[in-house]
Parts: C-alpha cells; sequence; structure tokens
C-alpha cells in the first residue's frame, strides 16, 4: 500500500498559488526570496529517495518545462525517473514521463494505484487537483511548507465545505529564512459534527 503525501508550499493565509498560469494572480513565484540550502535539503529529504508523482495538468506541463531542463541535483533527478499520474483531458500529449493519463474518475483510479506499489506518491502544486483529493480522505500525510508572508489573493489548500478531517503534527522545523515545515500524518478519524448540527 503507497502513502499519498501532500506537499505544498503555502503562505500564512493558505495560498498555494505560485505562478500565474494564466489567472488573474500577481506575485508570481513569491517563494523565491525565502530559499535557502538549508531548505532545499529539508524539501529534497521530505520527498524520499524514489517516490512517484500526482499531479493536475498544469503542474505537469509547468514542471516538463523546468524539470527536465534544469541543473542536476538529487530532488531533480528524483522528480525526472518518477512516474508522473497526470488528471488530464488530453491524455495523448503526456512528452515528459514516464507519465499515465488519468480521466474524470480520477479517485477511483487513485484508489488503484494506491492499493498497488510501495513508493510514495506525491502530490504537490496542482491547485485545482489538491483540494478534490483532500475530499476524497484518501491523504495520509501532508507537508506544509509555511512562508511568513500574506497574499492576500491566489488559490488556496482548503476550500470551503472541505470535509472535517483529524491529522496529527508528526515533526516540524524551521529555516534561516522564518519558513517553517510542519508534517502531519491523518488520524484516520473525521470530525463530527456539533450535535445540534446533526438534526
Amino acid at each position: 500500500m503507497r502513502t499519498l503525501k501532500i506537499i505544498e508550499h503555502i503562505s500564512l493565509d493558505g495560498v498555494i498559488q505560485v505562478s500565474n498560469c494564466g489567472d488573474d494572480f500577481p506575485y508570481g513565484d513569491w517563494t523565491a526570496p525565502y530559499r535557502t540550502p538549508a531548505g532545499a535539503q529539508a524539501v529534497t529529504a521530505a520527498y524520499g529517495d524514489a517516490f512517484d508523482l500526482l499531479l493536475g495538468r498544469r503542474t505537469y506541463d509547468a514542471w516538463s518545462e523546468w524539470w527536465p531542463k534544469a541543473p542536476e541535483s538529487a530532488i531533480g533527478s528524483r522528480i525526472n525517473a518518477a512516474t508522473k499520474y497526470v488528471v488530464t483531458h488530453r491524455p495523448d500529449s503526456l512528452p515528459w514521463g514516464p507519465a499515465k493519463a488519468l480521466g474524470a474518475d480520477f479517485i477511483d483510479k487513485l484508489q488503484q494505484i494506491k492499493a498497488r506499489g510501495n513508493k510514495d506518491l506525491i502530490l504537490s502544486g496542482s491547485t485545482t487537483l489538491t483540494p478534490a483529493v483532500l475530499e476524497s480522505g484518501l491523504v495520509d500525510e501532508i507537508l506544509l511548507i509555511i512562508y511568513p508572508t500574506v497574499l492576500g489573493t491566489g488559490k488556496r489548500l482548503f476550500l470551503e465545505g472541505t470535509p472535517g478531517r483529524s491529522f496529527k503534527l508528526v515533526s516540524t522545523s524551521t529555516t534561516p529564512t522564518g519558513i517553517i515545515l510542519s508534517h502531519y500524518a491523518s488520524s484516520g478519524e473525521a470530525i463530527p459534527l456539533p450535535l445540534e448540527q446533526k438534526r
């Protein structure tokens, strides 16, 4: 059984969008000023030595333009080698491989993928896909890379109406620029509604 892990760069007000992607988002890659070698090492360690990726189409397209040409690094080599499971309506155009397309019924397929193999399955970026996967209840772990900034606009990790679910804190660490890395594991429990709301 695979572990499904979400890894997101996130602002204090919950924004995970880091580029324009054709939307009206003014800040581009707002994470860049906070990067340090210590932060890069922590993120690389969080990904692990071998993993597969679950990506939305926009993230796949953006990453396919960067990672195959990026300067050589441990994380880059692992990302390029990973199998990319891509939620897309264009399954015939996935040149950055190995890649497999997941269509509209991706939650059912995701359950099957989780049940096979032993590599972690990592979901990163993918601002439209991530909330849908959170709603599915299939997420085992979340790593939030929290930046000391408030953006006020942009796509957020948790949408209104996301079902309540409990997580426990596994570890936390900081970088010299004030980034907090908080690692959570699912407790497997939904948060119960107050008694008056059940009626």
